[in-house]
């Protein structure tokens, strides 16, 4: 009955197009990987596969950017930090699996720890041998980061640019500690060389298909917990929040204890994107971290449409996929484009490509709604 009612209030027509669009690609290129042989003119080879994959992982990034954002208010320029420690969590259980196969033969140190003369695992490594350990440190890390860095913002109230600048800040002191070679995470080169996942070998097509499907299956299963609270109570409460916080808070609500929810179940979520984009990529170091990074899945939600979730979700995959033509075009103007296209919305979409296209349905009901009624008036 709870489930009916909620699918009958949270799940539009938008949502369920959107989650039978993502299952159709899945299925599409799952088709068109393994069954079809690669003369065939819809075989879709491995590196598109994984190529696909790294997209739908942006996707859930600024899908967990415009929880925060686009229904809290929150402008957060550091939700680059939760999605690289979710990648780094699944990075070092991936380098727990290499094992005596790695170029220096240790069973149990990976090779840039011997090759730093390191002479026994840190303790902080433990437990990663275990895939479902991994996982949960992917959630929880990012997760415990994020309540502890909300809990003296929020409380503090800061808001505004100055909370956007302090998340900036935070990402980028883990760079550069990141960075440095006693800090056990492989310094500016990070963690890579990956041989399997689970047992299977990382670079089949199988397991490119399989490391896709769970990132589509991911951004579904995100996209069902974030559209459950936009649509409850405390949904209403956070826009209640990101409209107008003070007289929220003048009438009686914790504001800080609704900025902290959703602040640490949207960082929970950077780092399952995280976790899932490493085996796909093959690598995780310290520039994940960049600052510029987080700004540009910013300039993914504004463009595809904050306070939309599935606009969100359509700018990460369109402006990466133009990312990739375009490095491979013109590389030299690459960031340029970038750069005008955030202005371009900015000034003539605010609302994003999303947010246009409900302006016009909009304007469409209303023109019908005149038409409807001019025959009444005659009559």
């Amino acid at each position: 009955m709870i489930a009916a009612k909620f699918f009958a209030r949270g799940f539009g027509p938008r949502a369920f197009i959107f989650i039978g669009i993502v299952t159709f690609v899945v299925i599409a290129v799952s088709f068109c990987n393994l069954v079809l042989a690669p003369d065939h003119a819809l075989y879709v080879p491995t590196y598109v596969v994984s190529l696909l994959g790294k997209y739908l992982c942006y996707a859930l990034l600024a899908l967990s950017i415009d929880l925060v954002w686009g229904y809290c208010g929150v402008l957060s320029l550091g939700h680059g930090a939760f999605f690289a420690l979710g990648g780094y969590a699944m990075g070092m259980y991936l380098m727990r699996q290499i094992g005596s196969r790695g170029v220096y033969g240790h069973p149990e140190l990976p090779d840039f720890m011997v090759f730093l003369n390191w002479k026994e695992l840190p303790w902080y490594w433990y437990g990663f041998d275990q895939f479902w350990f991994a996982a949960l440190m992917a959630m929880a890390v990012p997760g415990a980061l994020a309540f502890a860095f909300g809990w003296f913002a929020f409380r503090s109230r800061v808001t505004g640019v100055y909370l956007s600048i302090i998340t900036q800040a935070m990402t980028f002191a883990l760079l550069l500690a990141f960075f440095r070679n006693d800090m056990g995470f492989g310094g500016n080169n990070g963690l890579t060389d990956f041989k399997d996942i689970l047992g299977f070998d990382i670079q089949t097509d199988a397991t490119r298909i399989g490391l896709f499907a769970a990132s589509a299956f991911a951004l579904v299963l995100a996209f069902i917990v974030a559209q459950a609270i936009v649509v409850s109570k405390l949904g209403k409460i956070l826009v209640g929040v990101r409209d107008a916080e003070s007289r929220t808070r003048f009438l009686g609500y914790r504001v800080e204890n609704y900025k902290l929810f959703v602040w640490t179940i949207s960082a929970m979520i950077a780092g399952v994107a995280g976790a899932l984009y490493v085996p796909q990529v093959g690598i995780i170091n310290p520039s994940e971290f960049s600052p510029a990074n987080s700004i540009e899945a910013v300039i993914w939600v504004a463009v595809g449409g904050r306070g939309t979730l599935v606009g969100a979700a359509l700018g990460a995959v369109l402006v990466n996929a133009s990312k990739t033509v375009l490095t491979g075009a013109i590389p030299e103007i690459w960031l340029f484009a970038l750069g005008a296209l955030f202005i371009a919305v900015t000034l003539f979409l605010p609302k994003g490509i999303l947010g246009l296209v409900n302006q016009l349905k909009r304007k469409r009901k209303a023109s019908d709604v005149v038409a409807d009624a001019r025959p009444q008036e005659a009559d």
